[in-house]
């Protein structure tokens, strides 16, 4: 399916809090979850879940969803997550990708590590002075990081860098880092964000006392 095809499938809101919903978890989900949590039937969420996957939004697997093992446990339940890869929409069509791409590698080349990182710091602090956001958490979900607390340490599901990430990784990772501390300072707020890498998410995180705005 084509990226407009696959987004287009997020334009029924059930579809959409459903979606939300899944992604929002980072973990695979049951329908059961799922249902009660858009507030619809089980088996409608199944139907729109199914579709997600058609789109190439979710992907689709078994598991059990409890401890039970051994006979009179059940069948493996049918569970969503994310799917890899992204898609993107432009009318026209426009591929700043591919110009951010070619950017990184020039800096990469001309040895510009420090100069990119103070000005991903610049633009940060900028972006973090303007934004009307009320609380950290919801300019980072601004900026489509996906913020979650993770005891007492705010993490990010979603690295909006990620295919820059994956061909220049130190070097998008550090100008992250960079763009992250700017956002505090133009907040005013204090705080040092650090990189802990995980699996499928940002590298970035942030200490505890920045956690305590993690409510939008």
């Amino acid at each position: 399916m084509d990226d407009l095809a696959a987004v287009a499938a997020l334009n029924d809101p059930v579809r959409r809090e459903l979606y939300r919903y899944v992604t929002s978890k980072g973990r695979p989900v049951g329908r059961n979850e799922a249902a009660e949590a858009a507030g619809v039937a089980r088996p409608l969420a199944a139907f729109h879940l199914d579709k997600l996957v058609e789109a190439g939004l979710l992907e689709a697997g078994f598991a059990r969803l409890t401890d039970r093992t051994g006979p009179g446990s059940g069948r493996p339940a049918k569970v969503y997550q994310r799917a890899p890869g992204e898609h993107v929409v432009s009318v026209p069509p426009r591929d700043y990708r591919t110009l951010a791409l070619v950017l990184a590698e020039v800096v990469d080349l001309l040895g510009g590590d420090e100069v990119a990182e103070k000005a991903a710091h610049r633009i940060g602090a900028r972006l973090g002075a303007e934004s009307a956001a009320a609380s950290l958490s919801g300019l980072l979900a601004e900026r489509g990081y996906e913020p979650y607390d993770d005891d007492g340490v705010l993490r990010l599901r979603n690295c909006p860098f990620h295919v820059l990430a994956q061909e220049q990784p130190l070097l998008v990772c550090s100008m992250n880092l960079s763009l992250c501390q700017g956002l505090l300072e133009g907040r005013g707020e204090p705080g040092a964000p650090r990189l802990d890498p995980r699996p499928g998410e940002c590298c970035v995180v942030f200490p505890q006392e920045n956690s305590k705005t993690n409510k939008s």
